[in-house]
C-alpha cells in the first residue's frame, strides 16, 4: 500500500486507460473466471515500461460493471504487481451505493493501488448536493487513496456542472478527473477557474491540444484509451504539446491531434457519440484487439452484443491507430 497519497502535482502527462483482459470464453455467462491474468500482467507492465505517466482502469471498457468481486481483486493485484511502483496505478470502485464503493476502495487500497477512478452511483440521477456528498463520504472513509472523478454524463446521468467542481475542489483526496463532462472549451475554462488548480482536469487525447492552448499551466495531463492500442501515439502527443509550450509553435501538436481525430473517426457509428455510448465496451475492445498491442479479449455479458457494422468501424479505428503508433515510434527511434 502506498504510504503517501498522490496530490494534484503528481498528475501530469499521458495516462493510459487499460481494459480488463478476458479469456476466449468470457462472453458465455457460464464462465466463472473470465480474467486473462497473464495478459493483465503483461499489458500493465508494458504500459509502465512504455513511458506513460499513469494508468486508469476498471471504468467502462474496463468492464467494472460485469466483473465478479474475485475477478476485480485478481485484476488489481496482478496489475499493481506488474507496474511495481514505476507509475501510479488507479483501480476503480464505481458501484450503485456509497457503502459498496467504500468497500471496493478499501480493497483497492489494501492491494496497493495509488487511487481509484470513481463515478457517481448510477441508479437514481444525482443532483449536485448528492454527488458532492458522495465524494465527501468516500474520501472521509478511505483518506489514504487519491480519487479521480470519472465525469461521464452519458454513463452516470449527471452533467457534472461547474458548481459541482467548485465544491469537490476542496476535498483533498480528489486530485484529478477523467474529464469528459463538457462539450465546449468555454465550460472547461469555467471549471478550471472554480477548481483553482486543486483538481487536474484531464481531457481526452484528441482534446488535449485545444485544452492545453487555453491554459497550459493547468491542463498538463490527458487520458488515452488509445494508449491500449499502442502507447506511442499518446507519447508523441505529450512530447509535441510540451515542445509547443516551450517554443510557442503549436503546429506539430495540432497535426498530432488531427491525426488522432482521423484515427478515431470510424469508432463512432454514423459519427454519433450517443451511438458509440450504447456499445462503448464492445467497440473499444474490438478496436484494441484489432490494433494488436494487447489482447483485450471478448466482452463479458450482457454487453457482448454489438452490431457487426459498428464493429467494422471499430476494427478500422484500431488499424488506423496501430499505423500511427508505428509511424511515431519510428520517428522517435530515428531521431
Amino acid at each position: 500500500m502506498s504510504t503517501n497519497r498522490l496530490s494534484v502535482d503528481d498528475i501530469h502527462g499521458a495516462w493510459a486507460i487499460m481494459p480488463t483482459p478476458a479469456l476466449p470464453t468470457a462472453s458465455d455467462w457460464r464462465t466463472e473466471d473470465s480474467l486473462d491474468i497473464d495478459e493483465t500482467a503483461r499489458a500493465a507492465g508494458a504500459l509502465a515500461a512504455s513511458g506513460v505517466d499513469g494508468i486508469f482502469s476498471l471504468g467502462t471498457f474496463g468492464e467494472a460493471a460485469t466483473l465478479t468481486p474475485g475477478e476485480r481483486r485478481r485484476f488489481m493485484g496482478a496489475a499493481v504487481e506488474a507496474v511495481a511502483g514505476r507509475i501510479p496505478f488507479f483501480g476503480g470502485a464505481t458501484s450503485l451505493n456509497t457503502r459498496e464503493t467504500i468497500r471496493q476502495m478499501r480493497e483497492a487500497r489494501d492491494l496497493g493501488a495509488d487511487g481509484v477512478m470513481l463515478g457517481v452511483p448510477m441508479w437514481c440521477q444525482a443532483d449536485v448536493p448528492t454527488a458532492v456528498q458522495f465524494y465527501r463520504d468516500v474520501a472521509e472513509a478511505v483518506p489514504e487513496l487519491a480519487i479521480c472523478i470519472y465525469s461521464n454524463p452519458e454513463a452516470f446521468k449527471f452533467s457534472f456542472p461547474t458548481p459541482f467542481w467548485e465544491q469537490v475542489a476542496i476535498i483533498p483526496q480528489v486530485v484529478c478527473s477523467k474529464y469528459t463532462g463538457t462539450a465546449t472549451l468555454g465550460s472547461l475554462m469555467a471549471d478550471l477557474r472554480v477548481t483553482r488548480g486543486n483538481i487536474r482536469l484531464m481531457p481526452s487525447d484528441v482534446a488535449f491540444y485545444a485544452a492545453a492552448r487555453i491554459d497550459p499551466e493547468a491542463v498538463t495531463a490527458f487520458w488515452s484509451s488509445g494508449a491500449s492500442c499502442g502507447p506511442g501515439v499518446a507519447l508523441k502527443l505529450r512530447a509535441e504539446v510540451h515542445r509547443a509550450i516551450e517554443t510557442g509553435d503549436w503546429a506539430a501538436a495540432k497535426a498530432v491531434a488531427e491525426a488522432i481525430g482521423g484515427a478515431l473517426k470510424p469508432l463512432f457509428p454514423h459519427g454519433l457519440f450517443s451511438e458509440f455510448s450504447k456499445y462503448n465496451i464492445g467497440l473499444e475492445k474490438e478496436r484494441m484487439n484489432s490494433a494488436g498491442w494487447l489482447k483485450a479479449g471478448p466482452c463479458r455479458p450482457p454487453y457482448h452484443l454489438v452490431p457487426e457494422e459498428f464493429l467494422v468501424g471499430a476494427r478500422d479505428a484500431g488499424r488506423r491507430w496501430a499505423d500511427l503508433d508505428r509511424l511515431y515510434l519510428a520517428e522517435r527511434d530515428g531521431q
